[in-house]
């Protein structure tokens, strides 16, 4: 599609050129942001009709937003989210919400003038183009963090407040070796050791085992009529009392 260009669009032309479009880029970005007209022959006439009052009116806008972005100059908007240690968001950041931050900081602008390719996803400052006018843009810096205290420690050092895998190693091998050192020098004692009450309670299971096989042992010698052996101190005893009424006779 052909149009005509009310405005200098970047890597399109300037205001009052003609140029050929995607009917679909025309119809939903240039014709109803009022950046361009149908290039037909009552439009060009129109146009060259009014020029002059176009590239005042042009004119003035420019000045206007050249005033502004001295005063956005700088300007750092913070917008708070909540993240993982690594940095990453719970969500992320948008073209509307870095406008609402600029407009709260009393700049109004809306999310078509943020250029933004995609959404922030991470902690840290972000450089975000405003176009104030068409030739005419300004940075500002995202300052995205989780609290105001975060914010303020990476604007003055420039970075993200994150805790990233190296410095997770370090801080567990640092607190490693502070444990060891601790332990080296608490004084080592020997741990004497103790009966166990397991091993008197196994000797005394083996000792009534004993006395039960040696029991068994005597009922089997008396049921089949033998007559028990005696101990060595009973048999000694036995044959002196024998010996005795020998000698009585």
């Amino acid at each position: 599609m052909e149009v005509i260009l009310l405005e200098r669009i970047d890597k399109l032309g300037q205001m009052g050129d003609v140029v050929n479009v995607k009917s679909g880029y025309a119809r939903n970005f240039l014709l109803p942001q009022k950046k361009a007209l149908r290039a037909t022959d009552s439009n060009k006439q129109h146009f060259e009709a009014d020029r002059a009052q176009l590239e005042a009116s042009n004119l003035e806008r420019r000045t206007d937003a050249e005033k502004l972005d001295n005063k956005m100059d700088g300007l750092s908007v913070t917008m708070l989210r909540q993240a993982g240690e690594a940095g990453q968001l719970y969500g992320s950041v948008n073209a509307r919400d870095i406008a609402n931050g600029v407009t709260e900081a009393g700049f109004t602008v809306s999310r078509q003038q943020i250029e933004l390719a995609h959404p922030i996803k991470n902690l840290g400052l972000f450089d975000v183009k405003v176009t104030l006018h068409p030739e005419v843009q300004v940075t500002v810096v995202a300052n995205v963090a989780r609290s105001e205290a975060e914010a303020k420690t990476q604007a003055k050092t420039g970075k993200a407040v994150v805790s990233t895998e190296e410095e997770e190693a370090q801080a567990a091998q640092a607190q490693a070796e502070t444990a060891e050192t601790e332990d080296e020098a608490k004084p080592k004692t020997k741990k004497k050791a103790k009966p166990t009450e397991i091993g008197e309670e196994e000797a005394k299971v083996v000792e009534e085992a004993a006395d039960e096989a040696a029991a068994e042992q005597a009922e089997e010698i008396f049921e089949e009529g033998a007559a028990p052996q005696p101990e060595p101190e009973d048999a000694a005893a036995d044959k002196a009392a024998d010996d005795a009424g020998d000698k009585t006779e």
